[in-house]
């Protein structure tokens, strides 16, 4: 039987996976292949090309496995590009002479970077980011220049201005819309882009037409723009788009769109039935498609076809996770709410620059699109809720409101997933391929990638398949991978005994010793909490520094409109007469916004930066200490007024919340910690939503444990009954040393309770009957810290080189200028719409 004749014109991405799934295909043996590669070497990766500036070369960019095309008996004609085709004899002809006939061809020409009809487009420096040898054009231009300019403010054209960055350049991009990725951001989403992108040293101009290119003055070329403004360039970089390549097909007869494109069908069919397209050179449905994945898509329904088994491609979902210039950016289906019935919930976060958007059905049961800028890990989540028409929570907002308990932020976990889900888009790879390949012995995200090839494309399903993996691997009773993150092999809880047993006390070590790469904010802010809960190592430190998050940097709370909040120790909630006054005192002198939180602080809001220094020396003459409201540590002890007022309480709750709160003041933990003590069941302290609480009785304490409020409320435990003082602290001691040794990062301790095998019982035993030996150790650690507790303000007033990180700008003494409006006497931060308004009325000056 003869071989039927497979010719594909174009050895891009696509053109290379069609040939890739066909010789994978069980019917590969009755094909013949033949490809055309107009470029100079296979098919390598167009979607990591700013790589290339950063260290990669051509051979690690390509896609081609060696020998592959040897092996599997596919001739391929490199450098050769395909000019023309006879659809009656069924030849193609190359630029190199060769014809070579067929009896089915595939249209794989891919597209072309898009050039605006510019006066002086065509002028030295001016070039386009497509190709290697684009790449290499860049470097030369940029081997002579200073300035870079992209032209687009898209997908590509962020990509590009990483590579100038790369080159060293000082890098600007030029957008004709009023915001970057027009198509796939909405204006917040955009404008925290490009805010992000500016702090990194790259200039954005938006709504910006550019009419001329000519020489420039300092440099070799000069934009000229239609409002006037001019900007001087080196290198002009066009990435305003792509065009598809459809001049080969138009010549011989393909029928074509409107705009351009090879019109095919769902069997991607062209109008001769023996020749398909796929990939950015078809046009499906008035679409084409210029991201990879539809492309791949394509690309198995005609394999399909050829293996005579049902295929088709009915579009594709434009859904994109990126990560521009170290930047998270994702877009779900319709982030732009295009139902003028559709609501959309916005979280935004401006201190640590986050911005989460997702749009509803106007009944708010169904998700229709989402923007997630700063923080994309949701995306996973939100897209298979979209793409598998998931119902939505009562709340929806909780999808992207921030998990601070730290149970999990999964409403909809891996098991939620039906198995039709599509986890890869760029391979087509279902929940139900995982289960199988873990059903035939795959066990690591290696073994994954090796069989499915999910995860290996643009790697965006990688997080969301590795949740599968686990989820599937603990159901078959399989250790899964528990590594706190790529740079440390190890735990939470093996980096604590590591640095423990070790005596490691600084990052640099630990990371040369154990780990590798360059750390993240993920293990350096757990080795942060480790080092402060095994030395009391302090947070300003200068090799701490780095290990802080944003309140621990300057011991204080950053609060939305980017002032702190102050807010001193004030043990059991006792507070004296003096003391309030002096609080009074520091709270007008400073203009500070002043009320009674919920774990009987008093809090200070609204104070600068500059002046937090002046604020805590003057509260710590007057007895005040650090409440370490910033930190993961004891944030308060609660009580009522017990025995001593009370008519009904049976022991003395302040007494007892103060001596709790001044043994474990500064405690540093995996999670905060709150504590409560009511003088009897009456429970007026709420002890019982505590991770510690107390209660009075009769015949002494009874103690509960892991109990907590926030977004996951959840009840204590009962612990222990009839407690004497002294067997409080001491199981106190031990529960609270061992659970700092043993959670993992950001887990509360009653997420560590009911993850413990055994639960409440085994560390019952533990703390109680000291089943494991080291209660009198866990007790050891415990006062050896108590005894070592410094109070963090303090240290740093006491020290002017800790002080001096508490300036706005390091040029001059001028705070940051805060806008507030009156409200009930005190004052609020001014909302947007305010500021907008102009009636915020500016009070703070400079101190």
């Amino acid at each position: 039987m003869s071989k039927q004749k497979i010719v594909v014109i174009g050895n891009g991405m696509v053109g290379h996976n069609f040939i890739e799934k066909l010789v994978a295909s069980e019917g590969y043996d009755n094909f013949e292949v033949h490809t055309f590669c107009e470029e100079p070497r296979v098919a390598y990766d167009r979607v990591y090309l700013s790589s290339y500036f950063s260290g990669k070369t051509a051979e690690d960019l390509t896609l081609v496995k060696p020998k592959f095309y040897e092996k599997n008996g596919v001739n391929i004609y490199i450098n050769d590009k395909a000019v023309d085709i006879d659809r009656s004899a069924k030849t193609v002809t190359s630029e190199a002479g060769i014809t070579i006939s067929y009896d089915k061809l595939v249209m794989a020409t891919g597209s072309y970077p898009f050039v605006p009809p510019i006066e002086g487009n065509n002028r030295d420096g001016c070039l386009v980011y497509r190709t290697i040898e684009d790449l290499d054009a860049m470097k030369e231009v940029a081997a002579r220049g200073k300035v870079g300019v992209v032209v687009g403010g898209g997908l590509l054209g962020l990509e590009a201005a990483k590579a100038l960055v790369d080159l060293g350049l000082d890098t600007h991009v030029v957008e004709f819309a009023p915001r970057l990725m027009p198509v796939q951001l909405d204006d917040g989403g955009a404008a925290l882009l490009k805010r992000k992108i500016e702090n990194l040293g790259v200039t954005v101009h938006t709504s910006k037409a550019t009419t001329m290119i000519t020489d420039g003055q300092h440099c070799m070329n000069k934009m000229v723009f239609a409002d006037g403004e001019e900007l001087e360039t080196d290198m002009v970089l066009f990435s305003a788009g792509i065009r598809p390549r459809d001049d080969l097909g138009a010549k011989v007869g393909l029928e074509l769109g409107p705009r351009g494109g090879i019109l095919i069908d769902n069997q991607c069919r062209t109008n001769d039935p023996n020749v398909f397209a796929i990939g950015e050179c078809a046009l499906h449905d008035g679409m084409i498609y210029g991201l990879v994945a539809p492309g791949y898509a394509m690309a198995q329904a005609v394999v399909n076809q050829l293996n005579a088994e049902p295929g088709s491609f009915e579009g594709a979902d434009m859904s994109t996770k990126l990560k521009l210039m170290g930047i998270d950016v994702a877009s779900i289906g319709d982030p732009h709410g295009n139902d003028e019935n559709a609501l959309s919930y916005v979280y935004e976060n401006g201190p640590e620059e986050i911005y989460k958007k997702i749009v509803v059905t106007p009944d708010g049961k169904k998700l229709l699109g989402a923007v997630l800028v700063g923080d994309a890990e949701d995306f996973g989540n939100l897209l298979q809720i979209m793409l598998n028409d998931m119902d939505l929570p009562d709340h929806p907002d909780m999808l992207i409101l921030p998990n601070r308990d730290g149970g999990g932020s999964e409403l909809f976990g891996p098991d939620a997933l039906p198995e039709t889900a599509q986890l890869c888009s760029c391979y087509d790879v279902s929940k139900g391929d995982i289960v199988n390949a873990i059903e035939g012995g795959c066990c690591t995200m290696a073994d994954i990638k090796a069989t499915t090839e999910a995860g290996t494309g643009c790697g965006g399903c990688v997080q969301l398949v590795t949740n599968v993996l686990n989820s599937e691997l603990e159901k078959r009773g399989v250790e899964v991978n528990t590594d706190i993150c790529e740079h440390f092999g190890h735990t939470r809880q093996e980096l604590y005994h590591i640095c423990q047993v070790e005596e490691i006390k600084d990052f640099d070590t630990l990371l040369s010793k154990h780990g590798k790469g360059c750390g993240c904010e993920v293990c350096k802010q757990a080795v942060g909490s480790i080092f402060a809960s095994l030395w009391n190592s302090y947070a300003l430190e200068e090799d701490k520094i780095a290990l802080q998050d944003t309140n621990d940097n300057y011991l204080g709370n950053m609060q939305k409109d980017g002032t702190y909040s102050v807010i001193p120790r004030v043990p059991g909630g006792e507070i004296t007469p003096q003391k309030l006054i002096v609080l009074g005192e520091v709270a007008t002198k400073y203009k500070l916004y002043t009320k009674v939180n919920g774990g009987q602080r008093i809090v200070l809001f609204g104070a600068q930066m500059n002046d937090l220094p002046a604020i805590w020396k003057t509260l710590i003459e007057a007895g005040f200490e650090s409440g370490q409201a910033y930190a993961k540590s004891l944030r308060t002890v609660k009580s009522c007024v017990g025995s001593t007022w009370c008519r009904f309480g049976l022991d003395d709750s302040v007494t007892m919340a103060i001596a709790l709160e001044n043994r474990y003041k500064g405690l540093r933990s995996p999670h905060k910690l709150k504590m409560g003590v009511s003088g009897c069941t009456r429970e007026c302290a709420e002890a019982q939503a505590k991770d510690i609480g107390l209660i009075s009785t009769e015949n002494g304490w009874n103690l509960f444990v892991c109990g907590n409020g926030g977004m996951k409320p959840r009840h204590a435990d009962l612990f222990a009954t009839d407690l004497t003082t002294e067997q409080v602290f001491k199981y106190v001691d031990r529960l609270l040393m061992f659970y700092i040794k043993t959670a993992d990062r950001m887990q509360r301790t009653a997420t560590w309770m009911d993850n413990l095998e055994g639960g409440l019982a085994y560390l019952q035993d533990v703390v109680i009957n000291d089943s494991l030996g080291m209660g009198e150790a866990l007790e050891a650690q415990m006062e050896a810290l108590h005894n070592t507790y410094k109070c963090d303000w303090k240290t740093a007033i006491e020290n002017p080189e800790f002080t001096k990180r508490f300036r706005s700008f390091v040029n001059v003494d001028t705070p940051a200028e805060q806008l507030f409006v009156q409200e009930r006497g005190q004052i609020r931060p001014a909302t947007e719409a305010e500021k907008l308004a102009g009636i915020a009325v500016e009070i703070k000056q400079i101190a």
